[in-house]
């Protein structure tokens, strides 16, 4: 007796995929790849903000420091287009004084603009206070 023992292989295609295809994975590579990009523009966007706004800050020490001593300096009228420059911060700023004179005689407005640069055309910052006429 012979006993005929039928192997049939079935070699049709499990309708339950377990995994990704190859277009699946390059797809998902593809978005995160742009979103990677996009979070660096935006870390470096950020950072370079970040320097900007420390300078501004700086600047606006400097004029501030700047407008003190002009407010104990007793003499009239104050010294119009001064400039001078000081090291803060392990950096050097420049600054300009500007007179402004106002309605009242005895009363002027000064204005302070700092620079990084001497010869830079726009300042990082200005400040203004005003200054009246000691009495004597």
């Amino acid at each position: 007796m012979r006993t005929l023992v039928n192997f049939s292989v079935n070699f049709s295609v499990n309708k339950l995929q377990k995994g990704f295809t190859l277009i699946e994975v390059m797809l998902a590579m593809a978005v995160f790849s742009i979103a990677g990009i996009a979070i660096l523009g935006t870390a470096d966007t950020n950072a370079r903000n970040l320097g900007y706004l420390e300078s501004k800050i700086i600047a606006s020490w400097v004029a501030s420091n700047q407008l003190v001593e002009v407010t104990l300096d007793t003499s009239w009228p104050p010294k119009n287009n001064k400039k001078g420059k000081v090291e803060l911060a392990g950096q050097e700023w420049f600054w300009q004084q500007k007179v402004v004179k106002t309605t009242d005689n005895d009363m002027r407005a000064i204005v302070m603009e700092v620079r990084l640069e001497e010869k830079a055309a726009k300042s990082l910052t200005s400040l203004m206070t005003y200054i009246s006429k000691q009495s004597k």
